[in-house]
């Protein structure tokens, strides 16, 4: 299966075009079938990974993805304790399209959805702090996690502790920045969280860490 990643115009956290191709090999390696994402942003993983899904399974799959979807006052308030993702086009005429054109924000419930609408009856994409709605939703069904939402230590370690019902029904997490210093809290949180369950850890491409059940 010949896998490219498409960027559709929009801002993705994954910028290295081999970073992103692994992610999407790695999904056709697992073929899950039900795959959330923690950490949508503009939403073009989510639709790269609709795509890949959809061309493995048909329409026998489910995909969920939580994100805050802050606005401008959320973003400055953040800003002074948590990474985040820089929100402005660097590319001038793309900040013509959004703001003049179509007058849209991509970085938005509303425009991830569009994004997403090719998809539909298959996808949930749920406004709100990860930390607290993996609290509220089923996880029992879901056999992999794309994790790359907030990156400090709490928030990181909050989310993996909630997810663990899925590493344990044999599912896998993926989880992005794993390694960089400019977000030592992802690393710490990792770490922490394989020791203390006693779970298999890999890491590629030196940003991916693989989380998976020890079976032995």
């Amino acid at each position: 299966m010949k896998i490219k990643f498409k960027r559709y115009w929009r801002k993705t956290g994954i910028k290295n075009t081999k970073d992103a191709e692994f992610l999407l090999k790695h999904i056709e390696k697992i073929k899950p079938k039900n795959f959330l994402e923690i950490g949508v942003f503009h939403g073009v993983t989510s639709r790269n990974v609709c795509e890949i899904l959809h061309l493995l399974h048909g329409n026998d799959f489910k995909f969920t993805g939580i994100d805050m979807f802050l606005d401008d006052n959320d973003i400055k308030a953040l800003k002074k304790d948590e990474y985040l993702p820089n929100y402005t086009f660097s590319n001038p005429l793309k900040t013509l399209y959004y703001k003049h054109i179509i007058k849209s924000d991509p970085y938005s419930l509303e425009s991830v959805n569009k994004l997403l609408n090719k998809f539909k009856k298959n996808v949930n994409i749920i406004k709100g702090n990860s930390n607290e709605v993996l609290k509220e939703i089923k996880l029992n069904e879901i056999d992999y996690v794309f994790l790359d939402g907030g990156h400090k230590y709490e928030t990181v370690k909050n989310d993996l502790e909630n997810l663990t019902q899925i590493v344990n029904n044999n599912g896998i997490i993926l989880c992005d920045d794993y390694g960089p210093s400019y977000v030592p809290g992802v690393t710490k949180a990792i770490d922490e969280y394989v020791l203390s369950k006693n779970y298999n850890l890999k890491i590629f491409n030196s940003r991916f860490a693989e989380i998976t059940k020890n079976n032995q």
